[in-house]
């Protein structure tokens, strides 16, 4: 409980991020009581050896089910580290080589796929407003490069819009993003219609019964419409925001800039996106060259 405190107080990671980490903590701790046969404390945290981790990591991933994959271990592994490192301060850290994880390159949606799924979850909503506000927050996604947590997130007191928009992301970092003519328009669209009062300190977007709306809820949303229209399991909320930074990748964007708009905390994360526009390159010269 200190060390989901300390996350959430000190180190201002999310909700999602304080669970996980704990969960994590909580794992490893049972883990050791039944290999050492013995109460754990921090005392004894600070003993652990890479040995001790890599019997940990390769118990996880014989779990059942398949257990983790790389990616989930390289995870564990880190929330293990950080654990250890607020446990037991004092004591050298255990050096223990994660697995190696292949870096995925996102895969962006076109424009006009875009517009169709945004169009498609519109229009099965069961009421007008709904559809209208789920056309507003799609739109964000990709019209602003906006993570699916911040557009639900948004109090009411942006309103009235301008051309630019406040932006509260990750460990509590604001940024300033464009509000293009047709984004504003959505969201001008959704508040005209929506019946609840939209008081400055309540959310911008709300659920069916008034409360905050919920993110799975515009996911699932987003599962049917693909499924409707024949798009990949990968079109998701997030890969509209993987088709802003790689739109505007291709249009000649400055890196350093598209870092800023997606409010990346480092610029590695913000170059991935090269990676994209690179492998549209080469499926555009594969299929128009003659010598392809």
């Amino acid at each position: 409980m200190q060390w989901a405190a300390h996350l959430a107080r000190d180190r201002r990671r999310s909700v999602h991020t304080v669970r996980a980490y704990q969960a994590t903590a909580e794992r490893l701790v049972a883990f050791l009581q039944t290999h050492w046969g013995e109460r754990v404390d921090a005392a004894a945290l600070a003993r652990v050896t890479p040995a001790d981790l890599r019997a940990f990591l390769a118990a996880r991933r014989g779990g059942p089910g398949g257990g983790l994959g790389n990616a989930s271990a390289a995870r564990e592994l880190s929330a293990v580290r950080g654990f250890l490192a607020f446990a037991a301060p004092d004591a050298p850290p255990p050096r223990v080589r994660g697995p190696r994880v292949k870096k995925g390159v996102p895969r962006p949606i076109s424009p006009d796929e875009v517009l169709a799924l945004a169009g498609e979850v519109a229009d099965e909503a069961v009421e007008p407003w709904i559809g209208a506000r789920d056309w507003a927050v799609l739109l964000l996604l990709y019209g602003a490069g906006l993570r699916i947590g911040e557009a639900i997130a948004l109090p009411a007191r942006v309103l009235p819009l301008g051309e630019t928009l406040m932006v509260t992301g990750k460990r509590d970092k604001t940024r300033v993003v464009p509000l293009l003519p047709q984004v504003r328009a959505a969201i001008e669209g959704y508040v005209a219609q929506v019946p609840w009062a939209l008081d400055a300190a309540a959310p911008l977007f709300r659920g069916a019964k008034g409360g905050p709306l919920s993110p799975g809820m515009i996911r699932k949303a987003v599962q049917r419409a693909r499924g409707r229209l024949g798009l990949g399991e990968r079109t998701t909320p997030h890969a509209l925001r993987h088709s802003f930074a790689t739109h505007l990748l291709g249009r000649g964007a400055d890196l350093r800039a598209l870092q800023e708009l997606l409010g990346h905390a480092s610029l590695s994360s913000t170059q991935v996106y090269t990676a994209v526009d690179a492998a549209h390159l080469l499926d555009v010269y594969r299929n128009a060259h003659p010598r392809a």
